[in-house]
């Protein structure tokens, strides 16, 4: 944390006085996102120990910002402590402000008008951004070719089919994966692809869309893109603003390069396709494998993506093993499992400083509950607990210990049970509960894991748990 604070005094000329996480375990990058503030000044730092990757971001953030692209401004970076210091774009994502502003498939008209925004922009990214932009400089490969296609549909199999039980004929499977990525690689490659063009990498500052997390950009296909926005799994846009937007991209992509609608439609739903199966891998790596059943939510609307395609588009080329899987993944009990999980109620608790801040509340439910732990006894008082967390058991110990604790969690537990259950009766998704001490390392953690062991046995609830403070300090 330190060198994003020395990062921060050099472009300020003046000190970080807060320092917050802003992304934890839900995100799915590995990056810590980190939110340095003064009376006058805000930035957001990263911390990743992936040099290259780093590097990709920095060089084109710059590129993009000497073409005018509404991309954030580097202010800093110490590579080799893996940190970079740059613009803050607020915390309101193209998906929050899509998720607060629909009801079913209704979306509000500023939204769609967001979404506009987004996909006429692209363009720009790809054709005029990606004439002139270092290629040598992309991380982990400098083109989406048959290895990087290779990556993202081997990464479906074993993470995704296999851990979820889908059977299917290795060697036939294979057979498909070649016709398709000769498929894929007959589309003219010759643009900058962004390669995670989605929702959440959109940022709306003012109402404006900034964009972000491109630094997997490559050299690549015009429709894997805009596939990937319009097929955003959890987004869940319906097929006709879909439609509506495709047309409004190709209306603007066609500014830049003279366009054949005919042949750009030709490959756009294979790349549809493998962008889907490429989510799919990755939830089913952090979902399956890594066991972080969050990630797991997004697999019913990917399936419903998957069901209108089959209803509603047919290949130039024939992937009878590959369709076959698509076809037992949605008739799969498994699967339909996680659809009945993705109606839980989700329960979010988190554990915080209050030096740091309270907690956001991404669901734009308002916050829920928010629980002052500073009245109980305070183990960071003591020497031998200073080094110690509220999860480490010597502090969990003296905690227990102590009456007027256990006085504080059965009020608790009364407030947020009776919320939990009226919440299941109403339908509602979003339980926001929080816990705060004075250094967010000792009883606000133990508090927070307490709530959740109790209340992780209940039926249809989903429990997670973030502790900020020590997302904070490294921990």
């Amino acid at each position: 944390m330190d060198v994003l604070r020395k990062l921060f005094e050099q472009h300020f000329h003046s000190p970080a006085k807060r320092v917050q996480a802003v992304q934890g375990e839900l995100g799915g990058s590995g990056r810590q996102i980190i939110r340095l503030t003064n009376d006058q000044a805000s930035a957001i730092g990263i911390l990743y120990g992936v040099r290259e990757e780093n590097a990709a971001f920095i060089s084109f953030s710059r590129h993009f910002r000497k073409h005018d692209l509404p991309v954030p401004e580097i202010y800093g970076e110490d590579l080799s402590h893996g940190a970079y210091l740059e613009e803050d774009l607020g915390d309101t994502t193209l998906f929050e402000f899509l998720s607060k502003n629909r009801t079913n498939e209704n979306i509000a008209p500023k939204v769609v008008g967001a979404y506009r925004a987004a996909v006429a922009t692209l363009p720009r990214f790809q054709v005029e951004a990606g004439r002139d932009i270092d290629y040598s400089v992309c991380y982990p490969c400098g083109s989406f070719d048959r290895q990087s296609i290779s990556w993202d549909l081997n990464y479906f199999k074993y993470y995704f089919l296999r851990l979820a039980g889908i059977p299917f004929s290795e060697s036939a499977l294979e057979s498909d994966f070649s016709r398709l990525t000769d498929f894929l690689l007959a589309a003219d490659c010759d643009y900058f692809l962004y390669r995670d063009f989605q929702s959440r990498n959109v940022m709306l500052p003012g109402g404006n869309p900034y964009f972000v997390d491109y630094q997997g950009g490559r050299k690549g296909a015009l429709q894997y893109d805009i596939a990937s926005m319009l097929f955003d799994a959890k987004a869940d846009l319906p097929p006709d603003l879909r439609q509506q937007l495709l047309d409004h991209y190709l209306d603007a992509l066609s500014s830049y390069i003279k366009l054949d609608r005919a042949a750009f439609v030709r490959y756009y739903y294979a790349y549809v396709y493998v962008r889907i199966m490429q989510a799919l891998g990755a939830y089913g790596f952090r979902g399956f494998y890594e066991r972080k059943a969050h990630f797991l939510q997004s697999v019913p609307f990917a399936l419903k993506n998957l069901r209108w395609l089959s209803h509603n588009v047919e290949l130039p080329i024939a992937l009878p093993t590959l369709m076959d899987a698509f076809r037992s993944m949605l008739g799969s009990e498994k699967l339909h499992g996680l659809a009945s999980e993705a109606e839980n109620l989700h329960l979010r608790i988190f554990s915080f400083s209050f030096h740091q801040g309270l907690p956001k509340d991404e669901s734009g439910n308002g916050g829920g509950f928010v629980f002052d732990g500073r009245s109980l006894p305070n183990p960071g008082r003591e020497e031998h607990f200073k080094a110690l967390t509220g999860k480490d058991v010597p502090v969990i110990d003296y905690l227990n210990q102590q009456e007027s604790v256990h006085q504080f969690l059965a009020s608790v537990m009364s407030l947020v049970d009776a919320s939990v259950s009226t919440y299941q009766e109403r339908g509602f998704k979003n339980l926001m509960v929080s816990f705060g001490c004075t250094g967010g390392q000792h009883r606000s953690v133990f508090l927070a894991e307490q709530l959740a062991k109790r209340l992780r046995a209940k039926k249809g609830v989903q429990v997670t748990v973030r502790h900020l403070g020590l997302e904070a300090l490294g921990k």
